[in-house]
């Protein structure tokens, strides 16, 4: 298919998916992914987020159909940009949330001038301890082994997903259901 013929094609297909047409949005994947996917490993370099980028591309493409104009250019073009913007912005996440996790694996105990002040924090910190592993051991172990890979062992979501030999939505899942467990269980102990 020349590039005028595909052009065209593309249009009609975007037209029929902004009707809700799941065999257009198909069509479109089927004719994208391995493009997208290019694009995005290239940009991100690990296959686990450049999946995560082209499914957050398609599906941004499935619920506002209508963000494409055809008076600004080709779909190709357009979707392609999607996909580059939403892998940087991965790439960006990523490298705030590894800074992030450096900063917390290399946290020095302030002192101060004050002993007593100091001698106060570290026995609330050794009771805090001791809570939240209270709080870990009530969590599943699926759960209880991504905070571990995440907080103890410095690994990002996509690196955890890898490891584990899961997709990385279920690695947010479980984070986020662990966090929420850890938090509600560690106000129950402040209460």
């Amino acid at each position: 298919m020349d590039v005028e013929n595909a052009a065209r094609d593309d249009l009609e297909l975007h037209r029929r998916v902004r009707q809700g047409d799941p065999l257009a949005f198909e069509s479109l994947y089927r004719r994208y992914s391995p493009a997208a996917y290019g694009l995005a490993l290239r940009v991100t370099g690990q296959p686990t987020l450049a999946q995560e980028v082209v499914h957050e591309a398609f599906m941004a493409l499935w619920r506002a159909p209508a963000s494409y104009d055809p008076a600004r250019g080709a779909f190709r073009t357009f979707f392609l940009s999607l996909v580059h913007h939403r892998a940087v912005d991965t790439v960006r996440r990523e490298e705030r949330l590894r800074r992030r996790t450096e900063r917390a694996l290399n946290l020095v105990p302030s002192t101060g001038e004050d002993v007593a002040e100091d001698i106060v924090e570290e026995a609330w910190l050794v009771g805090r301890r001791h809570e939240v592993r209270r709080a870990l051991g009530i969590l599943p172990e699926e759960q209880r082994r991504v905070l571990d890979l995440a907080y103890f062992g410095g690994y990002t979501q996509a690196r955890i997903a890898e490891e584990l030999g899961i997709p990385i939505g279920t690695v947010k899942t479980r984070t986020l259901a662990a966090m929420r467990k850890l938090r509600r269980a560690l106000s129950e102990d402040d209460g």
